[in-house]
Parts: C-alpha cells; sequence; structure tokens
C-alpha cells in the first residue's frame, strides 16, 4: 500500500513511523509512507498555506491553491489516484471496520488540515472523504493521520506476525478484549485465574469469550448487537444479568 500524507509539518511523523509495527512494515516494502510538504506548492516568498476567511472571523483558513497543485502533482507521479481523505473534526468516526476498509486500497492519500480548516473547494473537489478520529478537537490533522496510518496497516497481510493476533483484538469482534496475563503466575501475591493454567483449551476459550462479554457490558453496553452475537453468547450474557440482580437483590 502507498500512502502520501499533505501536511505542513512533515516533521510530526518522524517519531511514529520510524519505529516499531510501521517501520518494519516499511522495510518490507509491505507499506510506502510519501510525506508530502503542502509549504513546497506555495507561491509566495514566505511559502504560507492560509489566509483570512471572507466575511471575517477569527483565524486563518487554509488556502485551495497548494492543495489542488499537490493533488495535481500526484496525479502526474501516479497511474491513477487512489481515495483521498480529509482528516477533520466533521467527518465520519474511524472504526476498526473502517480501518479494515480502506486497507483494502492500494493507495491513500491524507489531507493534514490546520488553523480554522481548509478551504470548502478542496472538500468539495478533492477529497473523496472526510474522517474524524472523536469528538473533540486538535491543532491539526497530523496526529489522526498517524493514528489512521497505524490502525490501517495491520490490516495489510504481512504487516503482523501471526496471523490470528488481529482477530482476537478489541473491536474485531464487535467487543472488547478479554484480560491477558503472563508469567510469573504469582507476582507480589496477585494470582492470575486458575483456568489459564489448566491447559484445556476449550475451558480457556470460554472463559476469555465469558470476560471479553463481560468487560464489554460494563465498559461499552453499546457495542453489544445482538444480531452479531452467537447463541453461545447470549446465553452466557443472560447468566450474567442474572447473577448481577441476585446481587441488588441481595
Amino acid at each position: 500500500m502507498i500512502i502520501d500524507i499533505l501536511t505542513i509539518f512533515p516533521e510530526m511523523f518522524s517519531g511514529p513511523f520510524s519505529a516499531s509495527i510501521i517501520k518494519r512494515a516499511q522495510e518490507k516494502g509491505l507499506l510506502i509512507i510519501n510525506l508530502i510538504n503542502l509549504r513546497d506548492f506555495s507561491r509566495n516568498k514566505h511559502h504560507s498555506v492560509d489566509d483570512a476567511p471572507y466575511g471575517g472571523g477569527a483565524g486563518m483558513v487554509m488556502a485551495p491553491q497548494t492543495f489542488f497543485e499537490a493533488i495535481d502533482w500526484l496525479k502526474s507521479q501516479r497511474s491513477s489516484l487512489g481515495r483521498v481523505i480529509l482528516l477533520c473534526p466533521t467527518g465520519q468516526v474511524f472504526s476498526q471496520a473502517l480501518a479494515s476498509e480502506l486497507a483494502r486500497e492500494e493507495h491513500l492519500v491524507l489531507i493534514c488540515g490546520h488553523y480554522e480548516g481548509v478551504d470548502e473547494r478542496v472538500r468539495e473537489h478533492l477529497v473523496n472523504d472526510e474522517i474524524s478520529i472523536g469528538d473533540y478537537i486538535l491543532t491539526g490533522g497530523e496526529l489522526p493521520a498517524a493514528l489512521m496510518v497505524d490502525a490501517v496497516s495491520r490490516f495489510i497481510p504481512g504487516v503482523l506476525g501471526k496471523s490470528n493476533s488481529l482477530q482476537e483484538e478489541t473491536f474485531q469482534q464487535g467487543l472488547l478484549e478479554y484480560p491477558q496475563y503472563t508469567r510469573p503466575p504469582v507476582y507480589r501475591g496477585y494470582d492470575i485465574p486458575e483456568v489459564l493454567l489448566s491447559g484445556h483449551h476449550e475451558k480457556i476459550r470460554r472463559w476469555r469469550r465469558r470476560q471479553a462479554l463481560l468487560r464489554t457490558m460494563e465498559r461499552r453496553p453499546e457495542l453489544l448487537n445482538p444480531a452479531l452475537l452467537a447463541k453461545e453468547d447470549k446465553e452466557v450474557l443472560k447468566e450474567i444479568l442474572i447473577f448481577l440482580k441476585q446481587l441488588n437483590l441481595e
């Protein structure tokens, strides 16, 4: 996959993209990330990319010229232009499902906005999707872009070490992940659940599924979609609800 990132602060990506899984994915040639400085397409001596908004108001707006010329340049470099995404707080909220969908693309272009936003003509004529990482405001689109690259890259075949790692992660099956433990079995008097030492794979599987359901019910009940739950899951949830009801009665 090729990901082109249009930004006025390319240096912000040096840390996230030069370590861990993303670094290894690039070294293997599974992921190619290009940082494109929008200031290189500015036509004024100060290399500025913003201007005052028409109609007045606080702050500055990123002008259309640098975006349009940067996209024109990208078109000249690629056989075809991929999906162009604007990172902004008014877009569709990013999710695991959306990360999986984007990972099936061969080419992504991420536009990092700044200041009071970008000229509306960029949204109307260059962008395919607008994506937000949550209901809060950041100083720019660079951190959301880095987050998105990290989440998307995990779906690219060969990026993760084990093929089943992704399938068991939080949100991948519509549930929060079950608790994890490692050696030693007892630390400072705190021990791990006995079932994990049993070697009984089916008992461990059921325990993990039950814990995932319980954790999701406690922390993110809105994720529990009855249509996606197996019969076993519904029975476990019923048992949990009965138990909790009994506790309240007592």
